[in-house]
């Protein structure tokens, strides 16, 4: 056996053994995790956040980093590397493992799956977020957010655990080199915290946090 089928083999096991452990509760839970269009409230919450702690200019152009990471991420896995790689998902009809899965909704997603865009997408969100404001209880949140989303792509058994990793690796590489783009292009002494406009006016000293 080799290295890759060697992989592919615990690939396979991973999935089947968190795809098997469904129940109806939990297929509308990792249903309603997997959607995309549930999760607005949150974005809506991040971006108010961004706001009243940097302020609007700053607050909407990390906004708007925010979704251009989010986009870059999103292209490079659905655009670029799936046709590339051309992987087909567990759940699809031509795949042999798909007779044994659990389908929740007979969802199938689409043809390919490696990298999932859902574990990309989120982590890259979360990982940007949580270098921008620097605070242990949002990032906290938002990793756990990316987790269940993640998990909930294998419940439903449209991914394996690689593609989730993929996703990750994606993620985490635009995000993190948005953010080291965002703090060069910011000007010398641009560095900022969430209560900087009304602590410089006191002349107290500035938490390490919410900058970049």
């Amino acid at each position: 056996m080799t290295l890759l089928s060697f992989l592919e083999s615990i690939d396979t096991d991973i999935l089947m053994a968190v795809n098997g452990c469904n129940s109806p509760a939990f297929d509308s839970l990792m249903w309603w995790m997997s959607d995309r269009w549930i999760w607005i409230p949150l974005y809506l919450l991040v971006a108010a956040s961004l706001v009243r702690r940097l302020g609007w200019a700053k607050g909407i152009a990390v906004i708007a980093a925010a979704a251009t990471v989010i986009a870059l991420t999103d292209q490079t896995c659905s655009s670029i590397i799936r046709p590339a790689v051309a992987r087909l998902r567990p759940s699809n009809p031509d795949n042999p493992i798909n007779i044994g899965l659990h389908l929740v909704n007979d969802y199938r997603g689409g043809s390919y799956g490696f990298p999932s865009c859902h574990a990309a997408n989120s982590f890259a969100f979360a990982l940007f977020i949580s270098l921008i404001l620097r605070n242990r209880y949002i990032a906290m949140s938002l990793i756990a957010w990316t987790t269940l989303v993640s998990y909930s792509r294998i419940y439903l058994g449209v991914h394996y655990p690689g593609d989730v990793i993929g996703g990750f690796v994606i993620g985490g590489f635009y995000a993190s080199t948005c953010y080291m783009a965002l703090k060069l292009l910011s000007l010398p002494g641009n560095r900022f915290s969430g209560q900087d406009r009304s602590r410089k006016a006191r002349g107290k000293r500035l938490p390490k946090t919410a900058r970049w």
